[in-house]
């Protein structure tokens, strides 16, 4: 299943490309976002922060459309209107060790514009409070754990209630307890309006999307629900007592049985299959099965 652009309000690219140098780090990828969670899965440079980076007016794409809430990102004036309305977790944030976690995304919320004091007060609490930080809002950012930077700059992302939120990589550094109340948090948010989920975390996928996209070498491999992308790997994972020299991947469970991914041999005890093991297939190309529902 593709989903193609779409107009109004929507966002979209069609044909986008971005190179550097020689190299494509987009080559030409066409799909649409709608509501819900729609996350981004692939090996590091499969091309998922530069898509995320010119959705957010961070990059400018070599070639193609691109549409952001209805709005082009190549005219000024409606690139700006974009980041008001956008909310952003880039890969690495980029603090001002100085600041408090209040001030600095008090500090955002002007750069979005929201000139009214007290209300924009109001809004930097709400938001420290909805990623629990409210205890720790007056500690510097250079005094904080990685895992609260990261929800310092989660809830810089929230600020002003954003009509499209694109997030990379925004679990990195969290325990679980705090990733579970991520879940909840943009599962609520994704109820909404779209979000743009980038991670290497496929239980976070499974957990949180109602679609996945698969890049590879600049490219969407597989665009469909994560049921779907299960099915991909039905018939290629096995148990067995030792670990098959066949497999591409395997390992022992907390069973003592290996679990074995690739083509499995005649008679082989198959497992049900995982999101995480048809990711592992379509990484591999194996031709038998990185071909069904994939988009080339």
């Amino acid at each position: 299943m593709t989903i193609r652009p779409g107009a109004g309000d929507g966002t979209s690219v069609d044909r986008l490309t971005v190179r550097y140098r020689k190299a494509h780090a987009l080559d030409g990828i066409s799909l649409s976002l709608g509501s819900g969670v729609t996350g981004l899965l692939g090996p590091n440079g499969a091309g998922k922060t530069t898509l995320m980076r010119v959705l957010a007016t961070a990059s400018i794409p070599s070639e193609g459309e691109v549409t952001v809430l209805g709005r082009d990102p190549r005219v000024p004036a409606q690139r700006q209107d974009i980041r008001r309305r956008l909310g952003y977790l880039p890969q690495t944030p980029g603090f001002h060790h100085h600041f408090t976690a209040f001030e600095f995304v008090d500090y955002v919320a002007i750069l979005k514009e929201h000139t009214d004091r007290r209300g924009r007060h109001d809004e930097v609490r709400r938001v420290l409070e909805a990623v629990g930080l409210s205890q720790d809002r007056s500690k510097k950012i250079k005094a904080l754990s990685g895992g609260m930077r990261q929800r310092v700059a989660l809830a810089a992302a929230l600020i002003g209630d954003p009509e499209l939120l694109i997030l990379d990589e925004p679990t990195v550094g969290l325990d679980p307890e705090q990733r579970l109340r991520f879940r909840e948090l943009i599962a609520d948010i994704a109820a909404r309006r779209p979000v743009l989920l980038s991670t290497h975390q496929t239980e976070d996928v499974a957990a949180l999307c109602h679609r996945v996209i698969v890049m590879g070498r600049g490219r969407v491999r597989h665009d469909s629900s994560p049921r779907e992308l299960s099915e991909v790997a039905r018939g290629a994972v096995w148990f067995s007592g030792e670990r098959d020299p066949r497999a591409l991947a395997g390992w022992r469970t907390g069973t003592g049985a290996f679990r074995n991914i690739g083509s499995p041999p005649p008679g082989a005890e198959l497992a049900e299959p995982t999101l995480e093991d048809a990711y592992l297939l379509l990484n591999a190309d194996l031709p038998a099965h990185t071909q069904e529902g994939s988009t080339p």
